[in-house]
């Protein structure tokens, strides 16, 4: 018997893996951050512990950004001009081009005027909106005494930056693994968060249960989408998928069915109708300031992914997907404006009015115009990059407002609640009255902008029908939005009408920055719409 030995030198060099990482650097900062709170939390004393984690993730987020303003001036143009800015990055793993940065900043800044508001103590007499212990069952002694004790839920900003990481991450996926961890790492902190809300907890847990169980079964869709497509692909990089669905000799049943499962998964992160349920319940019972980093950053890193998977993956296959998500965009829209007018809480208003919004972006993306690299035509791409920040900001700005209108009980979210309050508070009603004529895409509001954006899109790429649907639902959603501003303003108070509370500077901050970034876009859209523009295609 003759034995044959392999020694070390026999075998194939193995090759380090080649990480950018100064491309990378924002993704390393946030999740740096996120360790470094996990670190504060179990070592750092409690009576300053959260003013100190409050601080490490505001400036955590802001070195970021300054980081993602620096990457995203030095991504280099390919493919022949301005159709695409940036590399494939991480062995492959992601993809830093100019529409992945893009959300980068605009998740940053939804992510930094979020911590202002978990930040916010002045409300609840000292002590933040979350749960002081969320191991004590509501109304139980040791929930008093925790009250008693002044003791606060610090875990939440570590919390907080691990979701916003997850959302940068998600953002960027090339390929298709690398998506579904993002997806979880972004999905299993909200439903934590969605849990710890000091008031009305069992309200809070039923919604923190039910977005855990639709979003882990939407993931299963979505993680069973990602087999079929590599059965069919025999690869889990965007390009890779690309090739094979352009080129495609047969298996076109798995194809499909995989366009489907992970259509679900996505449709239901950015609660387009039937995958909406989740939404008005979890808006609703989730502590108002992580309403409001859901409501902008999920949907945004949603969309991103979204766009990137079918535009990318499944661009060659877009007769196959698109007929069904005109429908599904058609479904939303009209769902969205028809039961927003019969609902009586501003909060699930709110969440409504958020599908509503989801129709619309979905009619930009199915245009999927693309342009001429000689054309100033608004992309499809560009034109929901704008949407996204428009409506992010008006989103935070609108439920930063809904948690100063309070009465014994904490916030009092019932729409009969806030007749009288433009007497009250006109500044308040004010600027909610903006954010409103903002969703309603009323003219001299960043709202305006962001639906012309994109109904200029889906007209350029031939679907000018869906953009006269859009238009007419628009109206229809006006109509309860400018429901909202005559209670407040012409309806008189009930009783004593109601009672606004005196925020910290914090939560004007965030009411002052999204009234005037609001205003501003509608007066001068040019700066944003451009630089949306500028970021170009995504890389393959």
């Amino acid at each position: 018997m003759i034995a044959s030995y392999i020694t070390a030198t026999d075998l194939p060099p193995i090759s380090a893996p080649t990480i950018e990482y100064s491309l990378l650097a924002p993704l390393f900062i946030i999740a740096g951050t996120a360790v470094l709170g996990v670190i504060v939390e179990a070592f750092w004393p409690r009576p300053t512990r959260f003013l100190t984690q409050a601080i490490l993730a505001a400036v955590g987020i802001i070195v970021a950004f300054g980081d993602t303003i620096w990457v995203f001036q030095d991504l280099e143009v390919i493919e022949g001009g301005r159709l695409a800015r940036g590399t494939i990055a991480a062995e492959g793993a992601l993809a830093i081009d100019g529409p992945g940065v893009f959300g980068w900043g605009i998740l940053l800044i939804f992510g930094l005027m979020s911590m202002l508001l978990f930040a916010e103590r002045r409300l609840e007499g000292g002590l933040s909106a979350f749960t002081g212990r969320a191991a004590d069952a509501p109304g139980s002694a040791s929930e008093a005494e925790a009250v008693r004790n002044r003791i606060e839920h610090t875990e939440v900003f570590p919390l907080a930056m691990f979701a916003l990481v997850g959302m940068m991450l998600f953002a960027t996926s090339n390929d298709l693994l690398t998506m579904f961890v993002a997806l979880e790492v972004l999905s299993l902190p909200l439903y934590l968060l969605c849990g710890l809300a000091r008031r009305r907890r069992l309200l809070s847990q039923e919604a923190a249960l039910k977005y855990f169980l639709l979003g882990a079964f939407s993931s299963v869709f979505f993680l069973y989408g990602i087999a079929l497509t590599y059965g069919f692909a025999g690869s889990f990089r965007l390009s890779d998928i690309d090739v094979a669905v352009t080129n495609r000799t047969g298996g076109e049943n798995m194809l499909l069915a995989a366009i489907a499962l992970m259509a679900v998964g996505l449709l239901f992160k950015i609660g387009a109708a039937p995958f909406h349920t989740w939404t008005p319940d979890v808006y609703q019972g989730a502590p108002t300031p992580v309403t409001a980093f859901m409501a902008a950053g999920t949907k945004a890193a949603a969309f991103l992914a979204l766009l990137r998977v079918f535009f990318v993956a499944f661009g060659g296959s877009s007769w196959d997907w698109r007929p069904t998500i005109v429908v599904i965009a058609v479904i939303t829209m009209f769902l969205g404006a028809v039961v927003s007018i019969s609902q009586t809480d501003v909060k699930r208003m709110l969440a409504y009015s958020s599908i509503a919004h989801a129709g619309f972006l979905l009619v930009g993306f199915v245009g999927a115009y693309a342009g001429a690299p000689d054309s100033d035509r608004v992309t499809s791409v560009s034109s929901i990059l704008f949407y996204l920040t428009v409506y992010g900001v008006s989103s935070i700005g609108a439920f930063a407002v809904v948690t100063l209108v309070r009465d014994s009980g904490g916030e009092t979210t019932h729409l009969s609640k806030w007749a009288g309050l433009g007497k009250k508070s006109p500044l308040l009603a004010g600027s909610f009255a903006l954010f409103m004529l903002s969703f309603a895409g009323i003219p001299l509001t960043g709202g305006f902008i962001g639906k012309w954006a994109i109904f200029s899109a889906a007209w350029s790429g031939g679907f000018w029908w869906l953009v006269v649907i859009g238009v007419l639902v628009s109206a229809l959603a006006a109509y309860f939005y400018v429901r909202v501003i005559v209670l407040m303003f012409f309806a008189d108070p009930v009783g004593e009408g109601p009672t606004i509370a005196v925020p910290s500077i914090l939560t004007t901050v965030v009411i002052v920055v999204a009234v005037v970034v609001t205003f501003g876009l509608g007066i001068i859209p040019g700066p944003v719409l451009d630089l949306a523009q500028h970021a170009g295609a995504f890389v393959r």
